[in-house]
């Protein structure tokens, strides 16, 4: 795995981090009670990797689209609700916990009249967890069981108590949900066995006949594709574990440099052709088809490039690399095509640079410190100052860029306390020790009135002091651990620099074996634009769910850019139809379902719970 590799590391502390050359942050959300660190399975972040509700497009419908119903969930206070599933007359809907770690678990509403849904269940996680990304009832019959199972995966909000792993419940009378297993999956990391089974991001069951499984996105280990024996759902067990980019390594990209983070993120399994085909999600190494028939034998069918220079920022002028992202993705329903929805939440594209060195700096901005508009630079001297948890901070000489060690005290008050010493153009954080940090990089929850960068690997904030590192010794740190750095020394001369590159879009793709060709791009306008790069929510893409009666069409969840539909005409993407409501949307799932021969899409919305649309094409 080549981010997480012989670091001993969990990737739920791994950073969705920019590549310096020019990637846009990706950030995942910040751990609650932890420094601000941003957490690649917990997302976002202020700029989160689930994004906020600040700001909206104006109000707009088509006129093809009706909202057929809508209801507001009990509990839910803004950017609570995630993903939706739906199974027959009913909805499932996950209250995730990275706003707030209570009333965590899964909605579950009636929609047998489509115009009038109405919650009838509420499954509780168990304490300091949650669902969020992974959740989908389906039906399975087995030797061990027939009917119908909800799937949902575990992250957690309070790590004393949390516990990670799939919880499967028992919704064949889903207005009495049972529990048959919960936070069951891979109960080892890098090697070492633990008491609790591994976060998970996402989950995903099928039917295989005699046997069922499920797949689960392993937050912990490079070892990332977690196949899960349900046959029995009560007695569920790890079966097959894969690390892709290792398995098959035609799967990574050598070009650009910056698409270096390679680890799944969501998936699905559909049988085509009598095989079970697993269309992985697998951030910067593409779009990834595989046939699981046999869960313990995978067998390569192909996968996706992300092609460079960006083609989606080229139609608008915008020579950029591509930043890689695949988020989610679903065949077509006469699988002609694969349809993939890269999250970006990052408009704006970092450079960081030890201009002495000549070499480049893993950095992102912080989430609510001042930003580097396009064309902006900023060169320094660089000037340790420590843990800068105190009034300690030595003050800069008016140009200088502080670097700060991570640890102790959080974020906000290490940028608050270099502020208030002043002298200083800009701030950058490098990692701590400890077997949970050294070379990871992290995104940054933090707020401050000065533009702020980071977490950058511990070795990269050494090499800028000329520093030795040596990372066994940091992994055997217990995070206490001070840089041999002397306070006020000064170091090598750095550089940040940005660039307008676009929000999160959607690829179409040609499904064939091998190379998947890339056929079309489609964004919002208003991606793409300067001028909605602030202020009006998050411009990027969350979902696709393509439609079960119309073999080109397909429907977008837009966080705050709405609900959308668009069809494939001539190998291309082309609108068909949009809504935001008044006062916004921030939409996070979107799944079809059918009801009197009609198809409609249910859709979560983050701030308030399920919305109900028709397209009528």
């Amino acid at each position: 795995m080549q981010l997480r590799s012989n670091r001993g590391l969990t990737a739920l502390l791994m950073a969705v981090a920019l590549s310096t050359a020019a990637s846009g942050a990706a950030f995942a959300h910040p751990e609650p009670e932890s420094d601000g660190g941003v957490l690649v399975s917990d997302n976002p972040r202020d700029t989160d990797q689930h994004g906020d509700s600040a700001g909206h497009l104006p109000a707009s419908q088509s006129d093809n689209i009706d909202l057929v119903s809508k209801i507001k969930l009990k509990n839910v206070v803004p950017e609570k609700i995630a993903d939706v599933g739906v199974l027959g007359d009913f909805a499932y809907l996950a209250s995730w916990g990275v706003v707030t770690c209570k009333y965590n678990g899964v909605h579950v509403v009636d929609i047998s009249d489509v115009e009038s849904p109405e919650e009838v269940a509420f499954i509780n996680s168990k304490e300091g967890s949650y669902p969020g990304e992974g959740i989908q009832a389906v039906p399975i019959s087995t030797p061990y069981f027939d009917g119908d199972i909800l799937i949902s995966n575990n992250e957690k909000c309070n790590d004393k108590t949390g516990f990670g792993g799939m919880n499967l419940y028992d919704v064949t009378n889903p207005a009495h949900p049972t529990p048959l297993a919960e936070g069951i999956g891979d109960f080892t990391a890098n090697g070492q066995g633990k008491k609790d089974a591994n976060q998970i991001h996402s989950v995903f069951a099928w039917d295989a006949g005699d046997k069922a499984y499920a797949v689960i996105v392993d937050n912990e280990e490079g070892t990332d594709v977690d196949i899960m024996d349900i046959t029995d759902p009560r007695k569920p067990f790890l079966t097959a574990e894969y690390d892709l980019d290792e398995l098959f390594p035609q799967i990574k990209q050598d070009a650009p440099s910056n698409l270096a983070e390679i680890f799944l993120h969501d998936i699905v399994v559909k049988e085509i052709g009598g095989e079970q085909v697993m269309l992985l999600s697998y951030w910067d190494a593409g779009y990834v088809k595989v046939d699981m028939t046999d869960v313990q034998n995978p067998v390569y069918l192909g996968d996706t490039d992300f092609t460079n220079p960006d083609p989606e920022a080229l139609e608008s002028r915008f020579t950029v690399p591509p930043e890689g992202n695949g988020h989610q993705a679903e065949f077509t329903m006469d699988n002609k095509y694969v349809v993939g929805a890269d999250e970006d939440f990052a408009p704006f594209s970092l450079t960081t640079k030890n201009l002495t060195d000549g070499t480049e700096v893993t950095a992102s901005q912080g989430s609510n410190t001042t930003k580097l508009k396009p064309g902006d630079i900023i060169t320094g001297q660089s000037k340790f100052v420590g843990l800068a948890c105190d009034s300690s901070v030595p003050a800069g000489d008016g140009t200088q860029i502080a670097v700060v060690e991570r640890g102790v005290c959080d974020f906000t008050a290490k940028v608050a306390n270099v502020s208030e010493a002043g002298g200083y153009s800009a701030i950058l954080l490098f990692n701590r020790t400890a077997s949970d940090a050294c070379e990871i990089t992290l995104g940054m929850s933090v707020a401050g009135d000065i533009p702020t960068f980071g977490v950058a690997p511990r070795s990269q904030g050494y090499a800028i002091f000329d520093a030795p590192y040596d990372e066994a010794d940091c992994l055997a740190g217990d995070g206490t651990e001070l840089a041999p750095i002397a306070l006020g020394a000064t170091g090598d001369e750095l550089t940040f620099s940005s660039a307008f590159d676009g929000w999160g879009y959607v690829h179409l793709f040609d499904n064939s074996d091998g190379k998947m060709t890339e056929l079309d791009t489609y964004a919002i306008p208003e991606a793409h634009d300067p001028a909605f790069a602030d202020g009006f929510g998050d411009l990027s893409v969350h979902e696709v769910a393509t439609s079960q009666t119309v073999a080109n069409r397909m429907y977008f969840s837009y966080y705050s850019g709405g609900f959308r539909v668009a069809e494939i005409e001539d190998d291309k993407i082309v609108e068909k139809g949009r809504y935001i409501a008044e006062g916004g949307n921030n939409f996070w799932g979107v799944q079809t379902f059918e009801q009197g021969g009609e198809e409609y899409v249910a859709a979560s919305d983050r701030d308030s719970g399920l919305w109900i649309f028709k397209y009528n094409g």
